[in-house]
């Protein structure tokens, strides 16, 4: 495989859980975990981005390469877009985002991310997907559902649940006959993605899309502006990242099942 960077963006101030790079699993900051998962992947080189001291602080023993960012970005994407320009990277040097809120990332994810970008010199974005098997994710609008063309381009996202399907589309048909989603028609976005860094470069004088307003998912920035993202099946399954102190509870002991890794 070519040479790739993975950056984890490490915001501090979370609105629902607030300090989350440095809540502790294990007996270390869930950002460690996180950098610790990612340095188990392909990757040529792992950078932290965070906009807190603390984070450098609690990483630096770690031996981690750790940059200071703007703390007004935002979303991870424009982070990832400063990490890019600071590094000097070449336009198409491929960076993969691996959330800093996700401490049981495999490291194979992050690899086939990439991958699935280098297979396709022409996209600028390359992300994953898994099937979607049960009705309470269909309809969830907090699971993204992604549309792709027989190319495994990105057709469109949405939290609603698309496709729609004419002849059977309702919560209770989907309750009587499961063998509907028996298909990958339907299918769940993972947040993981692989950028180019000259995409990040023009990403960043972009105004929010109409559609990535109505419907708050920032991907949809590039399709309106032309870009193409790849979308690849998930080799193994993602576990469900860091968002609320339930899911930290959750994670806690599935740490502590697997003896802290």
């Amino acid at each position: 495989m070519q040479e790739f960077i993975a950056v984890i963006p490490a915001r501090f101030a979370s609105s629902r859980l607030p300090g989350k790079p440095l809540a502790d699993i294990a007996g270390e900051p869930m950002v460690a975990h996180v950098w610790r998962r990612a340095r188990e992947s392909a990757a040529a080189r792992v950078v932290v981005a965070t906009d807190d001291r603390r984070v450098v602080e609690a990483m630096v023993p770690f031996g981690a390469e750790v940059l200071l960012t703007a703390d007004d970005h935002p979303s991870g994407t424009d982070r990832l877009a400063e990490v890019a320009q600071r590094l000097d990277l070449a336009d198409d040097a491929v960076l993969v985002n691996v959330q800093g809120d996700e401490p049981l990332i495999p490291p194979l994810l992050i690899d086939q991310v990439a991958a699935r970008l280098f297979d396709d010199p022409d996209a600028s974005i390359a992300t994953l997907a898994e099937p979607i098997s049960d009705v309470e994710t269909l309809f969830n609008p907090n699971a993204v559902k992604v549309v792709r063309a027989l190319s495994g381009r990105a057709l469109y996202f949405s939290r609603a649940p698309v496709p729609w399907d004419r002849e059977a589309w309702d919560r209770d048909a989907f309750a009587r006959r499961p063998e509907l989603l028996e298909t990958d028609a339907w299918l769940r976005h993972i947040g993981l993605y692989a950028y180019r860094a000259g995409f990040l470069a023009d990403y960043r004088d972009w105004h929010p899309s109409p559609l990535e307003r109505l419907e708050q998912l920032e991907q949809l920035r590039a399709l309106h502006h032309g870009h193409a993202i790849q979308v690849a099946l998930a080799r193994v399954s993602h576990p469900a990242g860091v968002d609320t102190e339930e899911d930290l509870v959750r994670v806690r002991q599935l740490m502590q099942r697997s003896g802290g890794h």
